[in-house]
């Protein structure tokens, strides 16, 4: 049975907003207090396997920006769900920007984190979609090419590109407890004032559901993004870039760039 919904959770009238930074970028939630007297689970250890299809390996091995080791998601926690909407025609393209069967990898602490984040929405009979994961830099040329709007799609060609192309982004959504799609202010890229905060839905089962999303990952390690609602990116997120683009990215975040990951 589906606990009370959580929409009748949130607006309870002991709440205090909690102030989570991401270096340069801070996120405010208001939370209920039963929310914030729960304790983050300790992340589980990460497998070193990384599980690869031949496509995305090729793709990996040429991406100048994957430095590090990737692993699959889904091997550090099976019960998070992958729908990785560009491996299909389902997405702003409308058609496969990915091979067939590729899965959604990431560096290893951030796999560890979103293992965490899904024990915290699995409390609450939710759980995690990844929507895209690590992004390799021809993928994100292409959507470059495709849009040239930088509100919402970072140049590769300028700076650190996407932070999805590090393997330390992510994006994500909530399933039921039956890993049915749940109701979200917009569809994934959906580049619309609606996607961004602060508009959280036009209910409030739709606002619930968002400000859960971002709970669960805020407690977990991430950092959400003001324009996309679905986009997070692990707190320490400069420590994983060279430091002399981690320094240039943390200027630019610092001043003016509010979008684009």
């Amino acid at each position: 049975m589906r606990p009370t919904i959580l929409w009748r959770i949130i607006p309870l009238p002991r709440s205090r907003i909690i102030r989570h930074s991401c270096d340069s970028t801070c996120c405010h939630l208001r939370l209920p207090e039963p929310w914030l007297s729960n304790q983050t689970p300790k992340m589980r250890p990460y497998k070193m396997s990384v599980l690869l299809v031949a496509g995305m390996a090729a793709l990996v091995s040429t991406d100048a920006n994957a430095s590090g080791p990737f692993v699959d998601v889904r091997s550090v926690d099976p019960t998070i769900t992958v729908e990785l909407r560009y491996a299909g025609r389902n997405n702003v393209l409308g058609h496969s920007l990915y091979p067939l069967g590729t899965p959604a990898l990431a560096r290893p602490e951030v796999a560890s984190a979103l293992a965490v984040a899904q024990s915290v929405l699995r409390r609450y009979q939710y759980g995690l979609k990844i929507w895209d994961a690590y992004r390799p830099a021809a993928v994100q040329a292409e959507l470059w090419k495709a849009s040239h709007n930088s509100d919402y799609v970072a140049n590769p060609e300028i700076g650190v590109g996407s932070l999805h192309s590090w393997g330390i982004a992510v994006d994500a959504t909530l399933v039921d407890s039956r890993n049915r799609d749940v109701r979200m202010p917009t569809d994934f890229d959906e580049f619309t004032p609606a996607a961004m905060e602060p508009y959280m839905g036009s209910s409030f089962e739709i606002g619930g559901h968002a400000r859960l999303l971002k709970y669960a990952m805020h407690k977990a390690g991430f950092c959400g993004l003001r324009t996309e609602w679905w986009h997070f990116t692990i707190a320490d997120w400069q420590k994983y870039l060279p430091p002399e683009k981690a320094k240039s990215a943390a200027q630019v975040l610092g001043t003016h760039w509010e979008g684009g990951l």
